[in-house]
């Protein structure tokens, strides 16, 4: 298993790199992606958020980022596994890692927020502990789906885009 390591400035290019490469192949990067990609030490942890990078040795396998939005609020944002590695427990092992980091400072729903196309994703989310509910309101990305469980850190709320 992948050592989890938190935010280096060393390793600032693999959060981008990593990310690049998935949204680029699914999606489109959107000038949101790019500002948090490009200084993810000012967009993310400067604010009160970590990054987390799991390293297989010295290689960069795979990140993900807790973005805080308030004092008791954060995402799980920005997962990225490298593809030779992906499907060997990495994802999960650097969710859980964001929920332990919400969850010690006292977030009371760690969120995050997927697109309802992305299946491996969702079925990440379900084995950290979320299930599916009813749509909920007042998001900014309009969800079609809740995802919502209780892992012995906390609550999670999950938001499934169309």
């Amino acid at each position: 298993m992948p050592t989890i390591v938190p935010y280096r400035a060393d390793l600032a290019w693999a959060f981008a790199d990593l990310n690049r490469d998935w949204i680029e192949r699914l999606f489109a990067l959107e000038d949101a992606d790019l500002k948090v990609l490009r200084d993810p030490q000012a967009s993310i942890v400067a604010p009160g958020g970590q990054i987390f990078f799991a390293l297989d040795g010295a290689e960069v396998v795979g990140t993900v980022a807790a973005v805080r939005y308030s004092a008791t609020r954060f995402e799980l944002a920005k997962m990225a596994v490298a593809a030779g590695h992906q499907g060997r427990g990495i994802g999960r092992i650097l969710g859980e890692a964001v929920i332990a980091f919400a969850g010690r400072r006292g977030a009371s729903t760690p969120f995050l927020l997927t697109k309802s196309r992305l299946e491996g994703a969702i079925r990440l989310y379900a084995r950290l502990g979320l299930q599916a509910r009813a749509a909920a309101t007042g998001n900014r990305l309009r969800p079609c789906g809740r995802l919502h469980g209780t892992p012995a850190s906390g609550t999670i709320a999950g938001y499934v885009i169309p």
